[in-house]
């Protein structure tokens, strides 16, 4: 999980530098939408086959590909070949990330299991404090190129040893002599669907609006699919477990694209701050995280799943109230920190919950569920809330008041995560 944190953390920051290096700008927004669209069919294909064979194939299986796809990257010569190394990489995350939880269901008790998490998310605050800086800083002194063969070095190393004992050491795999075979296709179709959303968001003309249709279409038509039965009708139990992972994922996902983008074209802040505000997120995330695993172990998860929601709109308030001409530039920035407390509470909650719920054997298919979802919400909250602002914009309302409807947007889900989390006691 460091390697995931440094890697995720480190990327992301270079890709426009490495889009205009391709004179491949317009096409930015795929570049980006390839991996979240990928990683649904990763966790879907590694969930599935952490059932089958134990969770140790699909978690060596993605730490190689992540070597292989940094260093796809890092060998672009056209804006293709870097879309193609983001979709890889989404594969990698999505197959891994949904490997280490399904690990954490098979191997541990439900006791140890929130300490568990709070330590995977530890993993990522030195990511956070180095990667975007220093990733910035060979990118200007070298190249972007540079960061992406260097990640690939920094990974290479830790995945030749621990591949070995990862193949040595046997997980608890599924009891079913028969599992169902995975839904690959409609995994496919979704992640297409999903793509299409995100590049369709990016713009407000006819051509987006075609995106945008038919991605929703997809998504509505074929998601349903790879979730549990009664997911968005929040049956009690594992599908509202799942559903909300969308709703929290989406609301801090949206907050984390938007109240950057206000502080630096609105507000005019430096974006020195912003920086600092993504890394105040990390850290209280973290802090949140520890809190639920120490502080509340003995608190219901469910609770703490509204804990967190509580504290996460106090997030949305600061973010609507940093719309204000009125009131301090900076008053928006504190929102993300904010966010990424409630989120370190609730998140390891909902794990916790969701592998509570889960049949025995079936960990792989819960985290899986758990990861589309998570994907899914990312997606349509922020293609609302895009709407919203651009509906907005047409109506020639000042930018200031756009932001503020689409922040006051957020206060949908993140009511819906406070009334319905009993829904999801165990």
């Amino acid at each position: 999980m460091f390697l995931t944190g440094f890697a995720a953390l480190a990327v992301v920051p270079t890709l426009p530098t490495a889009a205009a290096d391709l004179h491949g700008v317009a096409l930015f927004p795929l570049v980006a939408g390839c991996f979240v669209a990928a990683s649904l069919l990763g966790g879907v294909l590694g969930g599935t086959w952490s059932d089958r064979a134990g969770a140790r194939d699909p978690l060596a299986a993605g730490l190689v590909l992540t070597v292989l796809t940094l260093l796809v990257s890092a060998t672009s010569t056209s804006i293709w070949q870097l879309a193609v190394g983001r979709f890889l990489d989404g594969l990698a995350a999505g197959m891994a990330a949904v490997a280490v939880n399904a690990a954490i269901g098979q191997a541990y008790p439900e006791r140890l299991r929130p300490r568990v998490l709070a330590l995977m998310s530890a993993c990522w605050v030195i990511p956070s404090l180095v990667g975007p800086p220093l990733a910035g800083l060979v990118s200007e002194l070298w190249s972007w190129r540079v960061v992406f063969h260097g990640l690939a070095a920094l990974t290479a190393l830790p995945t030749v040893l621990l591949v070995p004992v990862l193949r040595r050491h046997a997980l608890p795999r599924s009891l079913d002599a028969h599992p169902p075979r995975p839904p690959l296709l409609i995994a496919a179709v979704v992640s297409v669907g999903a793509a299409l959303g995100q590049y369709g968001v990016s713009g407000w003309d006819a051509r987006h609006l075609l995106f945008v249709a038919v991605g929703a279409a997809l998504l509505i038509a074929f998601a349903p699919r790879l979730l549990p039965t009664g997911t968005w009708r929040a049956l009690h139990g594992l599908p509202t477990t799942v559903l909300l992972r969308g709703l929290s994922s989406g609301t801090f996902f949206t907050l984390e694209a938007y109240v950057p983008l206000l502080l630096i074209t609105e507000r005019h802040v430096d974006p020195v701050v912003s920086g600092f505000a993504f890394t105040g997120a990390a850290i209280a995330w973290a802090v949140g995280s520890w809190a639920q695993g120490r502080l509340f172990q003995h608190t219901p998860r469910h609770r703490v799943v509204a804990l967190g929601a509580l504290v996460m709109s106090a997030a949305v308030a600061l973010a609507v109230l940093g719309t204000l001409p009125t009131v301090p530039a900076l008053t928006a920035a504190p929102a993300m920190p904010v966010a990424a407390l409630g989120m370190g509470l609730l998140s390891p909650a909902l794990t916790v919950l969701s592998l509570t719920h889960s049949p025995p054997g079936r960990e792989g298919h819960t985290s899986s569920a758990m990861q589309t979802n998570q994907n899914l919400g990312q997606v349509g909250v922020l293609a609302l809330a895009s709407a919203v602002l651009n509906t907005c914009l047409a109506l020639d309302a000042t930018q200031l008041t756009c932001y503020a409807t689409a922040f006051a947007l957020l206060a949908a889900p993140v009511a819906l995560l406070v009334a319905l989390a009993g829904r999801a006691r165990a």
